[in-house]
């Protein structure tokens, strides 16, 4: 979908720049002009902006620990059967 008629970019534009590392939307603003003419689909470009951001978001460290260590008793496991 399109989602800036201005500067034709789309919901995919927006979701490939957060997949490539695009982490502010302001900076998104600068790649893809999205948002940056009129203004009116500012806040549709920041919706598909921020789940994009969602999606991309890192595992916060809290959650990756037990992860980690559930990792290594299945490995521990393989490697005494």
């Amino acid at each position: 979908m399109i989602v800036c008629l201005c500067h034709r970019v789309s919901d995919r534009d927006i979701r490939r720049a957060v997949a490539e590392g695009t982490r502010n939307f302001e900076v998104l603003q600068d790649e893809t002009r999205a948002a940056s003419a009129c203004g009116a689909c500012h806040d549709c470009a920041r919706e598909v902006f921020d789940e994009a951001l969602a999606q991309h978001a890192p595992v916060p460290v809290q959650l990756m620990e037990p992860l980690a260590q559930t990792r290594r008793v299945i490995q521990l496991a393989r490697v005494a059967a």
